[in-house]
Protein backbone atom coordinates (compact mmCIF):
# COMPACT_ATOMS: atom_id res chain seq x y z
CA UNK A 1 0.00 0.00 0.00
CA UNK A 2 1.53 3.18 -1.04
CA UNK A 3 1.55 6.17 0.96
CA UNK A 4 -1.37 7.95 -0.10
CA UNK A 5 -3.60 5.23 0.26
CA UNK A 6 -2.34 4.94 4.25
CA UNK A 7 -3.01 8.76 4.44
CA UNK A 8 -6.72 8.20 2.76
CA UNK A 9 -7.06 4.88 4.96
CA UNK A 10 -5.98 7.53 8.37
CA UNK A 11 -8.26 9.74 7.58
CA UNK A 12 -11.37 7.17 7.17
CA UNK A 13 -10.41 5.92 10.42
CA UNK A 14 -10.57 9.45 11.96
CA UNK A 15 -13.92 10.57 10.07
CA UNK A 16 -15.46 7.34 12.11
CA UNK A 17 -13.76 7.51 15.30
CA UNK A 18 -16.19 7.82 18.37
CA UNK A 19 -13.66 9.12 20.58
CA UNK A 20 -12.63 11.56 18.23
CA UNK A 21 -14.83 14.30 19.42
CA UNK A 22 -12.36 14.06 23.34
CA UNK A 23 -9.42 15.80 21.24
CA UNK A 24 -10.99 19.33 21.80
CA UNK A 25 -11.50 18.73 25.29
CA UNK A 26 -7.63 19.60 25.42
CA UNK A 27 -6.01 23.00 25.29
CA UNK A 28 -2.71 23.31 23.49
CA UNK A 29 -3.22 21.35 20.36
CA UNK A 30 -3.20 22.24 16.91
CA UNK A 31 -2.69 21.08 13.54
CA UNK A 32 0.79 22.25 12.89
CA UNK A 33 1.75 20.05 16.12
CA UNK A 34 1.42 16.31 16.55
CA UNK A 35 1.82 15.21 20.02
CA UNK A 36 3.43 11.89 20.48
CA UNK A 37 4.62 12.00 24.39
CA UNK A 38 1.47 11.49 26.09
CA UNK A 39 3.00 8.60 27.68
CA UNK A 40 5.36 11.07 29.59
CA UNK A 41 3.42 14.12 29.97
CA UNK A 42 -0.31 14.38 28.84
CA UNK A 43 -1.74 17.59 27.39
CA UNK A 44 -3.86 19.85 29.71
CA UNK A 45 -7.99 19.41 30.04
CA UNK A 46 -9.41 22.54 28.56
CA UNK A 47 -12.03 22.03 32.30
CA UNK A 48 -8.67 22.50 34.24
CA UNK A 49 -7.44 25.71 33.86
CA UNK A 50 -11.39 26.67 34.68
CA UNK A 51 -11.25 24.60 37.76
CA UNK A 52 -8.23 25.27 39.18
CA UNK A 53 -8.91 28.94 38.56
CA UNK A 54 -12.37 28.93 40.60
CA UNK A 55 -10.52 27.02 43.40
CA UNK A 56 -8.01 29.78 43.67
CA UNK A 57 -10.53 32.37 43.26
CA UNK A 58 -13.43 30.93 45.50
CA UNK A 59 -12.29 27.96 47.81
CA UNK A 60 -8.61 29.60 48.13
CA UNK A 61 -9.96 33.44 47.97
CA UNK A 62 -13.04 33.59 49.77
CA UNK A 63 -13.04 30.22 51.61
CA UNK A 64 -10.18 30.63 53.32
CA UNK A 65 -9.38 27.68 55.54
CA UNK A 66 -13.02 27.08 56.21
CA UNK A 67 -12.56 25.26 52.55
CA UNK A 68 -10.86 22.61 54.27
CA UNK A 69 -14.06 21.54 56.07
CA UNK A 70 -16.04 22.54 52.73
CA UNK A 71 -14.07 20.36 50.18
CA UNK A 72 -10.48 19.88 50.67
CA UNK A 73 -9.74 17.69 53.67
CA UNK A 74 -11.37 14.44 52.00
CA UNK A 75 -10.09 15.08 48.36
CA UNK A 76 -7.47 12.59 48.18
CA UNK A 77 -9.90 9.83 49.25
CA UNK A 78 -12.52 11.51 47.05
CA UNK A 79 -10.01 11.27 43.94
CA UNK A 80 -9.12 7.81 44.87
CA UNK A 81 -12.42 6.49 44.75
CA UNK A 82 -12.97 7.97 41.32
CA UNK A 83 -9.75 6.55 39.84
CA UNK A 84 -11.00 3.60 41.68
CA UNK A 85 -13.11 1.75 38.83
CA UNK A 86 -10.04 2.67 36.23
CA UNK A 87 -7.67 0.45 38.25
CA UNK A 88 -9.85 -2.35 39.00
CA UNK A 89 -10.08 -1.66 43.16
CA UNK A 90 -12.91 -0.75 45.03
CA UNK A 91 -14.18 2.37 46.95
CA UNK A 92 -11.85 3.29 49.94
CA UNK A 93 -8.82 0.86 48.25
CA UNK A 94 -7.09 4.21 46.27
CA UNK A 95 -6.01 7.47 47.57
CA UNK A 96 -3.67 10.12 46.30
CA UNK A 97 -0.52 10.97 48.13
CA UNK A 98 2.89 12.07 47.42
CA UNK A 99 5.17 11.12 44.46
CA UNK A 100 5.38 7.86 43.07
CA UNK A 101 8.76 7.04 44.28
CA UNK A 102 7.62 8.22 48.54
CA UNK A 103 4.42 5.81 48.75
CA UNK A 104 6.71 3.31 46.69
CA UNK A 105 8.74 3.52 50.21
CA UNK A 106 6.04 3.67 51.92
CA UNK A 107 4.99 0.64 51.10
CA UNK A 108 7.43 -1.63 50.36
CA UNK A 109 8.44 -0.87 54.28
CA UNK A 110 5.43 -1.53 55.59
CA UNK A 111 5.39 -4.52 53.85
CA UNK A 112 8.65 -5.82 54.60
CA UNK A 113 7.85 -5.12 58.06
CA UNK A 114 5.35 -7.58 57.73
CA UNK A 115 7.70 -10.02 56.04
CA UNK A 116 10.31 -9.73 58.41
CA UNK A 117 11.31 -13.19 58.59
CA UNK A 118 12.13 -13.12 54.92
CA UNK A 119 15.08 -11.39 53.06
CA UNK A 120 14.55 -11.05 49.50
CA UNK A 121 13.06 -8.32 47.28
CA UNK A 122 12.32 -9.42 43.38
CA UNK A 123 12.10 -7.17 40.66
CA UNK A 124 13.36 -7.15 36.66
CA UNK A 125 15.92 -5.74 35.22
CA UNK A 126 13.43 -3.84 32.76
CA UNK A 127 12.02 -1.66 35.95
CA UNK A 128 12.07 2.20 36.03
CA UNK A 129 15.39 3.53 38.02
CA UNK A 130 13.93 4.97 40.19
CA UNK A 131 11.94 2.41 41.60
CA UNK A 132 15.31 0.31 42.00
CA UNK A 133 16.71 3.56 44.02
CA UNK A 134 13.94 3.77 46.51
CA UNK A 135 14.15 0.01 47.40
CA UNK A 136 18.19 0.05 47.56
CA UNK A 137 17.85 3.47 49.42
CA UNK A 138 15.07 1.26 52.04
CA UNK A 139 17.30 -1.66 52.16
CA UNK A 140 20.28 0.67 53.75
CA UNK A 141 17.38 2.55 56.43
CA UNK A 142 16.83 -1.06 57.25
CA UNK A 143 20.46 -1.68 57.54
CA UNK A 144 21.26 -4.12 54.71
CA UNK A 145 19.45 -7.07 55.93
CA UNK A 146 17.23 -7.22 52.77
CA UNK A 147 18.48 -7.62 49.18
CA UNK A 148 17.76 -6.97 45.91
CA UNK A 149 17.23 -9.51 43.09
CA UNK A 150 16.27 -8.77 39.63
CA UNK A 151 14.97 -11.51 37.16
CA UNK A 152 16.89 -10.82 33.69
CA UNK A 153 15.65 -9.88 30.22
CA UNK A 154 16.51 -12.21 27.44
CA UNK A 155 16.02 -9.95 24.67
CA UNK A 156 16.38 -6.83 25.71
CA UNK A 157 12.56 -5.38 25.50
CA UNK A 158 10.61 -8.52 27.51
CA UNK A 159 11.03 -10.48 30.60
CA UNK A 160 9.27 -13.69 30.56
CA UNK A 161 6.16 -14.74 32.87
CA UNK A 162 8.28 -17.99 33.65
CA UNK A 163 11.38 -16.59 34.79
CA UNK A 164 9.35 -14.64 37.04
CA UNK A 165 7.48 -16.93 38.69
CA UNK A 166 10.10 -19.53 38.93
CA UNK A 167 12.46 -16.05 40.72
CA UNK A 168 9.75 -16.44 43.41
CA UNK A 169 10.01 -18.86 46.36
CA UNK A 170 10.02 -18.69 50.26
CA UNK A 171 12.69 -16.15 50.78
CA UNK A 172 10.50 -13.29 48.94
CA UNK A 173 8.80 -11.10 51.00
CA UNK A 174 8.13 -9.10 48.12
CA UNK A 175 7.49 -8.53 44.29
CA UNK A 176 7.89 -5.44 43.01
CA UNK A 177 7.58 -4.59 39.21
CA UNK A 178 5.92 -2.19 36.45
CA UNK A 179 2.27 -3.04 34.79
CA UNK A 180 4.00 -1.65 31.55
CA UNK A 181 8.05 -1.19 30.88
CA UNK A 182 9.01 2.11 30.63
CA UNK A 183 11.31 2.10 27.41
CA UNK A 184 9.95 -0.71 25.54
CA UNK A 185 6.28 -0.78 26.47
CA UNK A 186 6.11 -4.99 27.27
CA UNK A 187 3.61 -5.46 29.92
CA UNK A 188 3.64 -7.91 32.38
CA UNK A 189 1.47 -11.00 33.30
CA UNK A 190 0.48 -9.81 36.33
CA UNK A 191 -2.11 -12.16 37.30
CA UNK A 192 -0.17 -15.36 36.86
CA UNK A 193 2.69 -13.68 38.94
CA UNK A 194 0.46 -12.65 41.46
CA UNK A 195 -0.75 -15.99 41.65
CA UNK A 196 2.89 -17.21 42.17
CA UNK A 197 3.47 -14.50 44.65
CA UNK A 198 0.72 -15.51 46.95
CA UNK A 199 1.23 -19.23 46.50
CA UNK A 200 4.35 -18.33 48.15
CA UNK A 201 3.53 -16.47 50.77
CA UNK A 202 5.06 -13.10 49.02
CA UNK A 203 3.49 -9.84 49.02
CA UNK A 204 3.29 -7.79 45.36
CA UNK A 205 3.83 -4.18 44.90
CA UNK A 206 3.06 -2.56 41.34
CA UNK A 207 4.00 0.76 39.36
CA UNK A 208 1.12 1.44 36.68
CA UNK A 209 2.70 4.69 35.66
CA UNK A 210 3.25 3.50 32.15
CA UNK A 211 -0.27 2.00 32.43
CA UNK A 212 -2.96 3.81 34.30
CA UNK A 213 -5.41 5.23 32.04
CA UNK A 214 -3.92 3.59 28.89
CA UNK A 215 -4.60 -0.14 29.12
CA UNK A 216 -7.39 -1.63 31.61
CA UNK A 217 -6.11 -2.57 34.98
CA UNK A 218 -7.69 -5.58 37.42
CA UNK A 219 -6.00 -4.72 40.50
CA UNK A 220 -8.40 -6.89 42.51
CA UNK A 221 -9.10 -9.43 39.96
CA UNK A 222 -5.33 -9.98 39.37
CA UNK A 223 -4.30 -10.46 43.34
CA UNK A 224 -1.94 -7.55 43.66
CA UNK A 225 -1.80 -6.27 47.27
CA UNK A 226 -0.19 -2.76 46.96
CA UNK A 227 0.21 -0.59 43.81
CA UNK A 228 1.55 3.11 43.37
CA UNK A 229 0.80 5.31 40.50
CA UNK A 230 1.75 8.79 38.82
CA UNK A 231 -1.15 11.12 37.42
CA UNK A 232 0.83 12.84 34.87
CA UNK A 233 0.71 10.75 31.78
CA UNK A 234 -2.54 9.00 30.70
CA UNK A 235 -4.28 10.93 33.37
CA UNK A 236 -3.57 14.07 32.17
CA UNK A 237 -3.17 15.47 35.84
CA UNK A 238 0.15 18.23 34.93
CA UNK A 239 3.81 18.11 35.51
CA UNK A 240 4.56 17.17 39.06
CA UNK A 241 0.77 16.05 39.60
CA UNK A 242 0.66 14.07 43.07
CA UNK A 243 0.47 10.14 42.47
CA UNK A 244 -1.65 7.83 44.02
CA UNK A 245 -1.27 4.50 46.31
CA UNK A 246 -3.28 1.85 46.02
CA UNK A 247 -3.83 -1.58 49.19
CA UNK A 248 -6.17 -4.20 48.82
CA UNK A 249 -9.01 -3.79 51.46
CA UNK A 250 -7.78 -7.52 53.40
CA UNK A 251 -4.71 -6.10 53.74
CA UNK A 252 -5.26 -2.24 55.16
CA UNK A 253 -5.45 -3.49 58.60
CA UNK A 254 -3.06 -5.94 58.53
CA UNK A 255 0.32 -3.35 57.20
CA UNK A 256 1.57 -1.07 59.75
CA UNK A 257 2.51 2.17 58.28
CA UNK A 258 6.65 2.91 58.75
CA UNK A 259 6.35 6.60 57.73
CA UNK A 260 4.12 8.29 59.92
CA UNK A 261 1.97 11.81 59.92
CA UNK A 262 -0.65 13.42 60.79
CA UNK A 263 -3.03 13.44 57.66
CA UNK A 264 -2.75 9.63 58.12
CA UNK A 265 -3.95 9.49 62.22
CA UNK A 266 -7.05 8.25 63.29
CA UNK A 267 -7.54 12.31 64.01
CA UNK A 268 -5.59 14.58 62.69
CA UNK A 269 -7.07 17.54 64.69
CA UNK A 270 -6.87 15.50 68.20
CA UNK A 271 -2.91 16.42 67.88
CA UNK A 272 -2.19 13.30 70.20
CA UNK A 273 1.67 13.45 70.62
CA UNK A 274 1.77 9.01 69.46
CA UNK A 275 0.32 8.05 66.36
CA UNK A 276 -2.83 6.11 66.23
CA UNK A 277 -3.36 4.96 62.59
CA UNK A 278 -6.35 6.16 60.79
CA UNK A 279 -8.36 2.74 60.36
CA UNK A 280 -8.54 2.90 56.26
CA UNK A 281 -6.27 3.77 53.37
CA UNK A 282 -6.09 6.76 54.69
CA UNK A 283 -3.27 5.54 57.02
CA UNK A 284 -0.85 5.85 54.38
CA UNK A 285 -0.88 9.28 53.74
CA UNK A 286 1.40 11.75 55.44
CA UNK A 287 1.58 15.14 55.88
CA UNK A 288 -0.92 17.87 54.46
CA UNK A 289 -1.70 17.07 50.75
CA UNK A 290 -0.63 19.83 47.90
CA UNK A 291 -4.68 20.66 47.29
CA UNK A 292 -4.37 22.94 44.42
CA UNK A 293 -2.21 20.49 41.92
CA UNK A 294 -4.23 17.37 43.47
CA UNK A 295 -7.96 19.12 42.59
CA UNK A 296 -6.09 19.70 38.62
CA UNK A 297 -6.08 15.97 38.69
CA UNK A 298 -9.83 15.41 38.30
CA UNK A 299 -10.86 16.60 35.21
CA UNK A 300 -8.61 14.01 33.61
CA UNK A 301 -9.96 11.32 35.33
CA UNK A 302 -13.52 12.19 34.43
CA UNK A 303 -12.28 12.52 30.47
CA UNK A 304 -11.08 8.84 31.04
CA UNK A 305 -14.16 7.24 32.71
CA UNK A 306 -16.29 9.31 29.89
CA UNK A 307 -14.72 7.50 26.96
CA UNK A 308 -14.33 4.34 28.70
CA UNK A 309 -11.00 2.34 29.08
CA UNK A 310 -12.35 -0.63 27.27
CA UNK A 311 -12.84 2.00 24.02
CA UNK A 312 -9.78 3.75 24.59
CA UNK A 313 -7.39 0.47 24.36
CA UNK A 314 -9.42 -0.72 21.40
CA UNK A 315 -8.02 2.25 19.53
CA UNK A 316 -4.89 1.79 21.14
CA UNK A 317 -4.47 -1.46 19.42
CA UNK A 318 -5.70 -0.23 16.04
CA UNK A 319 -3.63 3.10 16.44
CA UNK A 320 -0.34 0.71 16.99
CA UNK A 321 -1.07 -1.67 14.67
CA UNK A 322 -1.56 1.12 11.68
CA UNK A 323 2.12 2.58 13.63
CA UNK A 324 3.79 -1.02 13.41
CA UNK A 325 2.40 -0.82 9.42
CA UNK A 326 3.85 1.98 8.50
CA UNK A 327 7.56 0.94 10.66
CA UNK A 328 7.70 -1.99 8.28
CA UNK A 329 6.66 0.07 5.45
CA UNK A 330 8.85 3.43 5.82
CA UNK A 331 11.64 2.68 9.16
CA UNK A 332 13.00 -0.61 8.94
CA UNK A 333 13.78 0.59 5.38
CA UNK A 334 16.41 3.69 6.93
CA UNK A 335 17.89 1.55 10.15
CA UNK A 336 15.25 1.81 12.75
CA UNK A 337 14.42 -1.43 14.41
CA UNK A 338 11.34 -2.34 16.53
CA UNK A 339 11.51 -2.04 20.67
CA UNK A 340 8.73 -2.94 21.67
CA UNK A 341 6.59 -6.32 21.64
CA UNK A 342 4.84 -6.56 18.12
CA UNK A 343 2.15 -8.71 20.33
CA UNK A 344 -0.73 -5.80 21.76
CA UNK A 345 -1.74 -8.40 24.45
CA UNK A 346 1.56 -8.13 26.10
CA UNK A 347 2.37 -4.18 25.43
CA UNK A 348 0.79 -0.90 26.82
CA UNK A 349 0.60 2.35 24.87
CA UNK A 350 3.43 3.32 23.93
CA UNK A 351 6.16 1.90 21.05
CA UNK A 352 10.14 2.15 21.19
CA UNK A 353 11.96 2.40 17.74
CA UNK A 354 15.69 2.07 18.35
CA UNK A 355 18.25 3.97 15.68
CA UNK A 356 21.55 4.80 16.81
CA UNK A 357 20.83 8.56 15.87
CA UNK A 358 17.56 8.55 18.24
CA UNK A 359 19.12 11.31 19.74
CA UNK A 360 19.03 13.64 16.67
CA UNK A 361 16.04 12.35 15.34
CA UNK A 362 13.83 13.34 18.39
CA UNK A 363 15.51 16.98 18.37
CA UNK A 364 15.05 17.61 14.59
CA UNK A 365 11.32 16.14 14.88
CA UNK A 366 10.72 19.01 18.00
CA UNK A 367 12.23 21.64 16.59
CA UNK A 368 12.18 21.04 12.68
CA UNK A 369 12.70 23.54 10.22
CA UNK A 370 10.35 26.12 8.50
CA UNK A 371 6.88 24.36 6.91
CA UNK A 372 7.76 21.19 8.91
CA UNK A 373 4.94 20.15 11.44
CA UNK A 374 6.35 20.21 14.90
CA UNK A 375 6.53 15.86 16.38
CA UNK A 376 6.74 15.55 19.93
CA UNK A 377 7.84 12.15 20.77
CA UNK A 378 10.66 11.35 23.81
CA UNK A 379 14.19 9.70 23.56
CA UNK A 380 15.56 7.27 26.00
CA UNK A 381 18.89 6.34 26.44
CA UNK A 382 20.60 5.13 24.48
CA UNK A 383 18.68 4.78 21.72
CA UNK A 384 15.18 4.45 22.03
CA UNK A 385 12.63 7.26 20.30
CA UNK A 386 9.18 6.46 22.26
CA UNK A 387 6.36 6.82 20.52
CA UNK A 388 3.15 7.43 22.84
CA UNK A 389 -0.52 6.29 22.44
CA UNK A 390 -2.59 8.23 24.24
CA UNK A 391 -6.20 7.96 22.29
CA UNK A 392 -8.33 10.36 23.64
CA UNK A 393 -6.76 13.23 21.73
CA UNK A 394 -4.28 11.45 18.75
CA UNK A 395 -5.44 11.05 15.05
CA UNK A 396 -5.00 8.22 12.89
CA UNK A 397 -3.58 10.65 10.62
CA UNK A 398 -1.31 12.62 12.93
CA UNK A 399 0.45 9.09 13.04
CA UNK A 400 0.76 8.73 9.54
CA UNK A 401 2.14 12.76 9.81
CA UNK A 402 4.54 11.70 12.02
CA UNK A 403 5.87 8.61 10.31
CA UNK A 404 5.93 10.14 7.38
CA UNK A 405 8.23 13.07 8.69
CA UNK A 406 10.52 10.22 10.97
CA UNK A 407 11.33 8.77 7.57
CA UNK A 408 12.19 12.18 5.70
CA UNK A 409 14.53 13.25 8.70
CA UNK A 410 16.65 9.94 8.41
CA UNK A 411 16.44 9.85 4.49
CA UNK A 412 17.53 13.15 3.86
CA UNK A 413 20.01 13.31 6.92
CA UNK A 414 18.36 16.05 8.60
CA UNK A 415 19.51 15.30 11.61
CA UNK A 416 22.98 16.70 11.02
CA UNK A 417 22.75 19.85 11.95
CA UNK A 418 21.84 18.95 15.88
CA UNK A 419 24.46 18.37 18.40
CA UNK A 420 24.81 15.05 20.96
CA UNK A 421 24.02 17.17 24.05
CA UNK A 422 21.34 16.19 25.96
CA UNK A 423 19.31 18.29 27.56
CA UNK A 424 17.91 18.08 30.87
CA UNK A 425 14.63 16.94 30.05
CA UNK A 426 14.77 15.06 26.65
Amino acid sequence: MNIDELFDRARQMDQADPLGKYRHSFDGLSEDLIYLDGNSLGPLPAQTAKLVHENVNDNWSKGLIRSWNADWYDLPMRLGDQLAPLVGADSGEVCFADSVTINLIKLAASALKNQSDRPKILTDSLNFPSDYYAVESLIGMLGNRHTLEKVYTRDGITVTTEDMVNAIDEKTAVVTLSNVVFKSGFMHDLKSICHAARKNGALTLIDLSHSVGSVPIKLKDWGVDMAVGCSYKYLNGGPGAPAFLYVREGLQDVLEPQLAGWFGTRDPFEFNPHHEPASSIRKFMVGTPPILSMQAIEPGIQLLKDAGIEQLREKSIRQSSLLLELYDTLLEPVGFKLGSPRDPSIRGSHIAFKHGEAFRINNTMISPPSGKPIVIPDFRTPDNLRIGIAPLFLGYEEIVRAVVRMHEIVANNEYGIFSHEAEAFT
